[in-house]
């Protein structure tokens, strides 16, 4: 009988050490030149320099992911206006937080945006800052011994704005809008709501029972919220039938309300016969969160058009948004 033989005898050809190693003597190699490749030495940034122009900064930007989105964005936005195709703005409450009502107000009003809709959180925070300058409560403090959400000053104003729309056949929002009009408090004018009522660009007030601090509040009527609201998403859902082909959906900073809110209306407007398609979506937050994602940027397109994410916080990419769709204009 022959003894067993030792590691090294019983080693692969290829290798030194006690473990088998693969033979990469047959690779199949090709010339690098020749490769279809998917970055090019022209889409790299240009150097930036003090004193350029946005123009300037916007075109140094490499042609790459997602600051070639943002332009591509911006030019949809831009094609959307010369078809005169609706732009809508879908908007959470940390939008109005952190400080970017005048950018879409100057949007607004330069004709970029069609169609403002919002869940409740945003157009409290609006109507706070409107009414008395300031906003945001600090939750885990005032949470501890109930007083979270009973402004009751706050609440007294966007329920009766309910119980108006309700009666007298307006929008949820645009009687909010109204009421801030005919009361003239003294921040009125940097007011989203409020400057949309004035320039006649719908604005859609989207509200779940229970997400809002005015909801806690005796003053709250279920049955007009409900009515309110529900006519704000018909309303909303007649924009949205017209956005094919050439329109653009921007949903900021809403991760759930406001993309469930437009799926919806899409389902509805092509149930009735409308061909919303080849329009462009895009979803601009600080997470991309799984309903904006697959209800913004990927099942509204799948029959035609474009879907982007961009990431990163509102007070940079709105005001960024905003000055690449004015520079895209004319371009």
């Amino acid at each position: 009988m022959s003894s067993p033989k030792t590691p090294t005898e019983t080693q692969h050809p290829a290798c030194r050490g006690n473990y088998a190693e693969i033979d990469v003597s047959g690779v199949r190699t090709y010339q690098a030149i020749h490769r279809a490749s998917k970055v090019r030495t022209e889409f790299e940034a240009k150097p930036i320099r003090k004193g350029m122009s946005f123009r300037e900064f916007l075109d140094a930007l490499p042609a790459v992911l997602k600051a070639d989105d943002l332009r591509r964005i911006a030019k949809a936005v831009v094609a959307a206006r010369k078809l005169g195709k609706p732009v809508i703005a879908m908007l959470g409450g940390h939008v109005i937080k952190t400080g970017c009502a005048p950018v879409l107000i100057d949007l607004i009003e330069g004709g970029w945006i069609t169609h403002v809709a919002s869940n409740g959180s945003a157009a409290i925070h609006d109507t706070e800052l409107a009414r008395i300058g300031h906003t945001s409560e600090d939750v885990a403090a005032q949470l501890a011994d109930g007083s979270f959400g009973m402004a009751a000053d706050t609440a007294d104003v966007v329920n009766r704005a309910a119980i108006r729309a309700a009666a007298s056949g307006e929008g949820f929002g645009e009687a909010l809008g109204a009421m801030l009009a005919e009361e003239k408090p003294a921040h009125v004018h940097r007011a989203l709501i409020f400057r949309c009522y004035q320039k006649r660009v719908p604005y859609t007030l989207h509200v779940a029972i229970g997400t809002d601090i005015v909801h806690q509040h005796p003053s709250a009527d279920g049955a007009a919220i409900g009515a309110a609201s529900l006519r704000d998403f018909r309303i909303f859902a007649a924009a949205v039938a017209r956005l094919g082909p050439g329109g653009v959906v921007l949903n900021l900073g809403s991760a759930v309300i406001m993309p469930e809110v437009f799926l919806k209306a899409l389902s509805l407007a092509r149930n009735l016969g409308n061909d919303v398609t080849d329009f462009t979506t895009a979803n601009i937050d600080m997470i991309q969160h799984y309903r904006p994602t697959v209800n913004v940027v990927q099942r509204p397109v799948q029959q035609g058009g474009n879907g982007y994410a961009i990431t990163g916080h509102h007070e940079i990419l709105i005001p960024l948004l905003a000055a690449a769709i004015l520079e895209m204009d004319g371009s």
